[in-house]
């Protein structure tokens, strides 16, 4: 007689849903960012490299951008050709290694990035007035036992 094994238990408790929970959340907001940025005609990466550029104040390599934001090179080329396309980055030289080049924020890139980090900052305000303290610091601990 063969015997079949046995399904596989679902989980019975809160505590074995809460990575998924967190997970899910993750999602979740992940969408809401790319929904406001959209807004602005920007993608979450986009926003992201544009912001660095910002932050830094000066035209960065691709290398540097892409360590800085924890991507590979190869998504890094990709990424600023696209942003190069739309207008908000210009690729220049890079005046220490002629070999180089580096990435600079344009005058409309400068403007994207204030228009969505407007709307960042809108979506966190949103956020932070319908999650009470005590429930923030219960998704920081929640956080913190992950690291």
């Amino acid at each position: 007689m063969n015997k079949t094994p046995a399904p596989a238990q679902q989980p019975t408790s809160s505590s074995d849903r809460t990575i998924f929970s967190l997970l899910h959340a993750a999602h979740a907001l992940e969408d809401k960012l790319e929904a406001v940025l959209a807004g602005v005609g920007l993608s979450l990466p986009k926003y992201s490299v544009v912001s660095e550029l910002v932050a830094a104040g000066k035209p960065l390599s691709l290398s540097e951008l892409a360590t800085r934001l924890s991507c590979v090179r190869s998504n890094m080329t990709q990424l600023v050709d696209r942003l190069e396309a739309d207008g908000l980055v210009k690729r220049v030289d890079d005046p220490s290694d002629r070999r180089a080049v580096k990435a600079m924020i344009t005058a409309q890139g400068r403007d994207r990035q204030s228009a969505g980090a407007t709307e960042v900052a809108k979506l966190h305000e949103e956020f932070s007035t319908r999650v009470g303290d005590a429930d923030r610091d219960a998704v920081g601990r929640m956080l913190s036992a992950l690291g």
